[in-house]
């Protein structure tokens, strides 16, 4: 297969000269692993004490990994990655709230996110996580299937009536939905509650889509049972397929708690995790893949996949999605050959989205190579545009 990754001028050339520098100061920051800690703990210092930074960060980590405060905000973005066919999924990333009044807000926002994107050609998904429905103590506690107290009872719900409210405005819509996958100790309860939403919603085709974050090494078990439900009880599924963002801690949490820790005993076992996991639904009819990753070897692997299985490069059934900020050289290539390409692109208040930015910062920090790549790719493309 031809190696589509080394064209810069494709993968930035949505990006100014300007943006192009910044980019290069960022990931020049980033590669510092004390420099990121010192920074993310002066950053939520300076914000929880409430001082003027938010105009320097807005100028600066913000507007690299996110497309603006509102959705609105975002438009100029999506329409310029629209362009070049890169579509973008709206992720308002505000994360950590607590109470049913937040979370009967998230729900007004998602509800309103899916309308946008059923105006939009560019806007193809809907995205939410489940903790923006409910608290992650009551997803574990229901997990666990312990008792619950009455006012959790009420709790879960309202969690139901959220998820039903928001998959069945996707299914009118025909918008599809992306649900994301988090800690392992919470995701029981969420794969129970989606998988119920995929067998009302998903008749016909995927509109509902789960998480498998597969430095997990239960996630292929649990996948194969889940198709082989999905075929008796005659559902569609839809899978978003990820290496993962919580590795350390849930690693902690399973020392700390004397458990079995979730996480694949290396890299190398993750990635062939992945790897199977799409090998396994590109042979399964009625399955529709987003596959998630910043790994050119995955994305090749995949290309290889669809093309063994006839699968047309534009199939509505398989799309290939990496975050806004990263992976460039993955995503406009993709797309210039003719491939689904999708790009997260988070939104919402600075203050809010700030956990999600120093996730980016700390997941760039200790994926090994990625940061240095970035950084090389930005450099061949500044070499280029100066000769």
């Amino acid at each position: 297969m031809k190696k589509l990754f080394g064209n810069t001028e494709v993968a930035f050339a949505t990006k100014t000269d300007s943006e192009l520098e910044r980019a290069y100061f960022l990931f020049k920051m980033i590669q510092n692993e004390p420099l990121v800690r010192i920074g993310t703990a002066v950053t939520n210092f300076a914000l929880n004490a409430r001082l003027p930074v938010e105009r320097l960060i807005r100028s600066t980590v913000f507007d690299h990994f996110c497309g603006g405060v509102t959705e609105e905000n975002c438009i100029p973005t999506i329409e310029k990655m629209y362009s070049k066919n890169v579509h973008s999924v709206l992720d308002y990333s505000v994360e950590g709230k607590e109470s049913e009044d937040q979370f009967d807000s998230a729900l007004t926002k998602i509800l309103k996110i899916i309308d946008f994107a059923k105006e939009k050609n560019s806007v193809p998904f809907a995205v939410f996580k489940p903790t923006g429905f409910g608290r992650i103590a009551l997803y574990e506690k229901i997990g666990k299937d312990e008792p619950l107290t009455a006012e959790e009872h009420k709790e879960w719900k309202n969690v139901l009536e959220r998820f039903h409210k928001v998959c069945k405005l996707a299914h009118k819509r025909d918008v599809p939905l992306l649900i994301d996958a988090e800690e392992s100790w919470m995701q029981d309860a969420a794969d129970d509650l989606i998988e119920e939403m995929m067998f009302i919603y998903n008749k016909d085709k995927a509109i509902v889509y789960n998480t498998l974050q597969m430095y997990r090494h239960d996630r292929m078990k649990y996948l194969k049972e889940l198709y082989n439900r999905a075929t008796k009880e005659g559902f569609h599924i839809g899978m978003k397929i990820v290496r993962g963002a919580y590795m350390e801690k849930e690693r902690e949490r399973a020392e700390d708690k004397g458990y079995i820790s979730p996480i694949c005993i290396d890299k190398n076992a993750t990635d062939e995790n992945y790897n199977a996991a799409l090998t396994f639904m590109s042979k399964c009819k009625n399955v529709a893949i987003f596959a998630g990753t910043h790994n050119e070897e995955s994305s090749y692997y995949m290309m290889e996949l669809a093309k063994k299985e006839k699968l047309k490069v534009d199939d509505p059934k398989l799309w290939f999605g990496q975050l806004y900020g990263m992976s460039d050289h993955i995503s406009f290539n993709l797309a210039k050959d003719g491939y689904n390409i999708a790009k997260y692109l988070p939104f919402g208040p600075v203050r809010d989205v700030m956990p999600y930015l120093i996730r980016r910062a700390e997941e760039n920090t200790s994926v090994a190579g990625q940061t240095s790549r970035e950084l090389n790719l930005l450099k061949t493309e500044r070499k280029r545009r100066k000769v």
